[in-house]
This record gives structure tokens, sequence and C-alpha cells, in this order.
């Protein structure tokens, strides 16, 4: 099995005589197109190639996860932890050429604090004092966010957070410029014309459902160190399609490979295979409020009736682990993984049937009998299907009960999911910064990330508690509680923990994509 082949590859790239397509350009290929690349208002995976590549912030992550500055040169923290300073860098400039000044970062934060922007991460902001305030009332004067002048920002914490650098990075606190996204609110970023970032590169063609071309962005404060003259990202939905092209020579790099491919590509050196740690955890959303999901056991049925070890082993054919809780491994708060001691809450990682057949009985569908039309919607996507098809199967198997399996376009079903119109609905999460609290925090009864529309004070209590601690040990107990409290009420179905496997000719150098799913192209050189 893969685990085992898994030493024979490599997590950065290998060296191999394939050689490059052509100098200075690079075909990395997406599974899926993102519904929106707004950096304030988008929440979808899908769009991190994009506004990565397109956008920065005051600072980034380095390949070794240090917080490295970027737009901003240097900063200063107040001796209390509450005041935050960052100083513009001289250079920083939009793609168009414009001066970026601490007033873009002030408008960004604010679009982001509006509630009609619809930013679904705006609670992310919430640290900030008056941040909250002013997201209830935009009238409120207490949001402590300004610009003293064009190369200073300032903001002040309603108290310490830990790892408040560590947010930074995240795309939420770009900048975005008031007069491109005010002149067309919401179609600025599929215009190749007004689709104005201050990353490495900027867009010169929207081929919607084919592709995005890319260009070196000549204005990039760090242009002279940028390779690359021009990156497509193209799209193909299908994998297996995907490493077709690969192996074919059409494309250099894959952002995922088939699972039954996963052994062969693991054994085979020199091919350009790359397993990358991931902080993702794929699951799905109970909906409490739609019967028969609306009884807790029968949420803890269908969760204890999945063969985790099946799924990852036989049907995926990776090596991700099962997840028995929402919070993934590798997530550490005082030099302490979340995960270690923590419960598997009822769960298991191969079937537990016969506790999942009394909870069911309990529930009042002894050997499923009488249990409704129930229906797992999902996004169209062959590997996804093919684990919620082995998981209907599980089902029926172990529980005697059928559920309907239904597909359609991202751009389609997310909208549904986000309004709760589900009984099981397909999801995940990836890491948006290194902290658990980026898991955590969707569940809180105000967030807009909260898909289940799920809500308890005491978890809310956890975290807001959690947030503010600065025992870091007392904070980690406080969200391992939380957690706790979510986990049984069983709100989600837990699934796998992410790793991410992918493809990148041994020509592409410089090429690495982060643990929270970041790909970075700003340092790729191709050699011959």
């Amino acid at each position: 099995m893969l685990k085992k082949l898994l030493p024979l590859a490599a997590a950065l790239l290998m060296s191999g005589a394939i050689p490059a397509l052509a100098a200075g350009e690079l075909v990395y290929v997406v599974n899926n197109e993102s519904a929106t690349f707004d950096p304030s208002l988008s929440t979808e995976t899908f769009s991190l190639p994009m506004i990565g590549a397109t956008f920065e912030g005051l600072v980034k992550y380095a390949p070794d996860g240090s917080v490295v500055p970027a737009l901003a040169e240097k900063w200063e923290i107040s001796p209390d932890g509450l005041t935050y300073t960052f100083h513009l860098r001289a250079d920083a400039k939009w793609s168009d050429g414009k001066p970026v000044t601490a007033g873009d970062f002030v408008y960004a934060w604010k679009r982001v604090l509006t509630a009609s922007a619809g930013a679904k991460n705006a609670p992310v902001l919430y640290a900030i004092a008056g941040a909250e305030e002013f997201y209830n009332d935009p009238k409120s004067d207490k949001l402590a966010i300004s610009a003293p002048d064009d190369a200073t920002l300032t903001f002040t914490l309603k108290a310490p957070l830990s790892y408040m650098m560590q947010l930074l990075p995240f795309q939420v606190f770009d900048p975005v410029r008031a007069d491109v996204v005010e002149a067309n609110p919401e179609g600025w970023t599929r215009d190749p014309k007004t689709f104005i970032g201050t990353g490495p590169f900027r867009v010169t063609e929207f081929n919607f459902g084919k592709s995005t071309v890319l260009e070196k962005n000549p204005n990039y404060y760090n242009a002279a160190n940028v390779s690359l003259d021009k990156l497509t990202f193209r799209l193909v939905p299908d994998p297996a399609t995907a490493l077709a092209a690969y192996e074919a020579g059409d494309v250099d790099g894959i952002e995922a490979v088939p699972g039954p491919e996963l052994p062969r590509l693991a054994s085979e050196e020199g091919k350009g295979f790359m397993v990358v740690p991931a902080l993702g955890h794929t699951y799905a959303f109970f909906n409490p409020a739609k019967a028969p999901l609306d009884n807790v056991k029968v949420r803890k049925a269908l969760a204890e009736a999945i063969d985790r070890e099946n799924l990852i082993d036989f049907v995926m054919q990776s090596a991700d682990l099962p997840a028995t809780g929402l919070v993934p491994p590798g997530m550490n708060v005082a030099a302490e993984d979340f995960r270690d001691g923590t419960s598997d809450f009822g769960l298991a990682t191969t079937a537990k049937i016969e506790e999942a057949q009394k909870l069911l009985a309990e529930a009042g569908f002894p050997d499923g009998k009488g249990f409704p039309e129930t229906v797992f919607v999902t996004y169209s996507s062959p590997p996804i299907e093919k684990v919620l098809e082995a998981i209907q199967q599980m089902w029926k198997q172990n529980l005697n009960i059928d559920v309907k399996i239904q597909s359609s376009e991202w751009q389609v079903y997310y909208p549904e999911v986000q309004k709760t119109q589900y009984q099981i609905a397909q999801m995940g999460w990836g890491a948006d910064y290194p902290h658990p609290m980026t898991f955590l925090e969707n569940f809180t009864s105000a967030s807009p990330n909260n898909l289940a529309k799920w809500s308890n004070p005491d978890y809310d209590a956890l975290i807001e508690a959690a947030k503010v601690n600065q025992d870091p040990k007392a904070s980690l107990d406080e969200m391992r509680k939380a957690e706790a409290i979510l986990m049984e009420d069983m709100v989600i179905l837990p699934m796998y923990y992410r790793s991410n496997y992918m493809m990148m000719k041994p020509s592409v150098t410089g090429f690495w994509r982060s643990p929270l799913n970041q790909p970075y192209f700003d340092a790729v050189t191709l050699t011959k």
C-alpha cells in the first residue's frame, strides 16, 4: 500500500531529466474553478492558487513556516501586546503601478467588516478592538484601525492574541483598492482590466471553464527575483485526465492525482510526485434542523457505521489519516499537538457496527425500518463522489438504510449549502492559519462559516475565552473542551485528515505548497 511506499516519495521536488516546456512559462492544473477571487470575500480553497499568485498582504509565510515581510518592511508591537504598527515598503505598488497605501488596508478591512459585503471570514477580524461593534453597526466609531499616513498602518486588539502574526498572512487581511472595487463590486475580479492586485503575477486572460492566464507583475516589489514570465492555471476537473496530460508532457504540474495511481506514482522516482502535509479535514455537515438528522442518535449512528480505514486504504488508496475529531493533527499550542490526549468521541478508525445499529434502533429505526428519505448532497468531483458511494454502501450494509447521493457543480452547490438547504452536505475545511482556532471558530453561533447553523452557548463561551486567554495551556484546554461539545453533538461526519498528493516536473525548482494548501510560484525557475 501507499503507506509503505511513501518513504520513496519526496516532499520536495526530485531531480530528473524531463525538459521544461518553454522558458519562463508554466502550466498548472487546478481541478475546480472558484466562484470569486476576491481576497476579502472568498472562503473557497479553490481560490487559493489565483489569490496567492495575485495578492500579498502586510506579511507572508516563508517555506519554513515563519512569518516574513511582504508589503510591510517592518513593524512594532506595543509592550502590552495590543497595538501593532506596520510600515509599508516604499516600493509597494498595485499591479497597475499605483502606490499601495495604508488607507487601502483600512478600506479593505472595513469592507470585510461591513455586513452587506458578505465576507464570511469577518469574525477573524473581531480580535481588533471595535471590529465586532463596527460589523453590527457601521456607524460605530470604536474600530481601532487607522492610517496615520500613507506608509503607516496601526491597529489595536481588544486583548492580546498570541497568534496574531500567524493570522495576518491570511488573505482576508490583504488590501483591495476602493476605486477598483466600488466601480464594479460584483465583477472586478472577473475582468483582467480591473483585477488589480499586489502579488507577483497579474491576470491577462480569463477563459472561464477552461483556464486563467497570468503574467509576471512588473510592479511587484520583488519582480527582479520572479523568473516566470507566464503562469497558466488550466481547469481539468478529473484528476485522471489531468495526470494523463502531465505524463504526456502537456502540463508542468497538477494539484491532485487520482487515488488509484498513488502507489505507482510514489514508487517512481524522478517523475515529480510530491506528498505535501496538509492541515485539512474532509467531513460532511449534518443539518440538525432536518429530520432524521435532528436526532443526535441518528447522527452518531451514521458516524459510527463508517470504516474510515477502508475509505483511505482501498477506496482512496492514500496516506490520509482517519478522522475522529474536528481539528487535524499538526496544530500545536503550548508545544503540544491539539490531538494528543483527546477523545475519539465514540468513533473509531473502523466501523463500530453493533454500537451504530443500537443507536439507530434507539432513535426509532431498528434495522433501518422506517428510516425516511435522506439525501447526501455534494459538489461534482469524481474522487469525492467515489468516497461518498463507498459510505453509501457502508450505511446500507451496516444499518440497512438507503441514502441518496446528489451532486451538482460547485457554483450551484455552495450557495444552497450556505442556505442550509440540505440534510447531509459534503464539505470540509483547510486551515486558513496554523492554529486550532481556524477550525473551531467556524462553529460559533455567529460564524458565517457555520453551515449547519448549529448553536451552543457553552461552546461559544469556551471559544471566546480561549481566544483571549494569555496562558497557552489554559487556552488549549478550553479549545479541547469546546471541540468535545461539538463532537458529542456530532454536528459533522468526520472522514479523514488530508494530505495533498500532486505532481510537478523535476525541471521546476523553487515551487512549494504550504500545509495551508497554498501553492507558491514566485520563486519558480525552469531548467532544461
